[in-house]
């Protein structure tokens, strides 16, 4: 099968799986606003195994902020440019390891998903002072984001080292 097809399949899936599991939370009330708790982000270490999770996680991101966010544009723009700069960086650093654990790269979506999606909200909030609400909103925005990481991320990514036909069929 051409390799092309095969990586833009494993992207479709990727973000499709993203977008499906973003709707979920959304629908549960954990994808938008200061506290975010959204499932998908735990396919952010994905890109450790493979390089079309980049493309997947951004495109995912896009199409699950068009579809549930009260504010589309700016969330699809924001976001998905929070989600691709993190994976991409995610990629590029997944041999960094402490002790055989891509600590290094797991960090990345939490500090661009702080950073991009604090300053987002500061500045649709309406609020006067911008640096309280972006201070607020990158604290728990950030908290959010590593709790999934570091607990659903964590097990998506021992689960994978475990299973050889999964993590292949991602991988090649």
């Amino acid at each position: 099968m051409n390799k092309k097809t095969v990586f833009l399949t494993k992207s479709a899936v990727i973000g499709a799986i993203y977008t499906v599991l973003t709707l979920l939370c959304a629908v549960m009330g954990l994808a938008y606003n200061g506290i975010q708790f959204r499932f998908s982000e735990a396919l952010c270490v994905l890109p450790l195994f493979s390089s079309a999770a980049v493309p997947g996680l951004t495109v995912g991101c896009i199409v699950a902020n068009i579809f549930s966010s009260v504010n589309p544009l700016a969330d699809a723009l924001i976001g998905s440019l929070a989600t691709l700069f993190a994976a991409m960086l995610t990629r590029k650093f997944r041999n960094v390891t402490i002790k055989g654990f891509p600590l290094l790269s797991m960090i990345f979506p939490v500090l661009f998903n702080a950073i991009f999606v604090g300053f987002e909200i500061a500045v649709f909030s309406g609020e006067a002072s911008f640096w309280p609400v972006f201070f607020t909103n990158f604290l728990s925005v950030g908290l959010g984001e590593a709790a999934v990481i570091f607990t659903l991320g964590t097990a998506l990514i021992v689960f994978l080292q475990k299973n050889d036909r999964i993590r292949n069929f991602i991988s090649k």
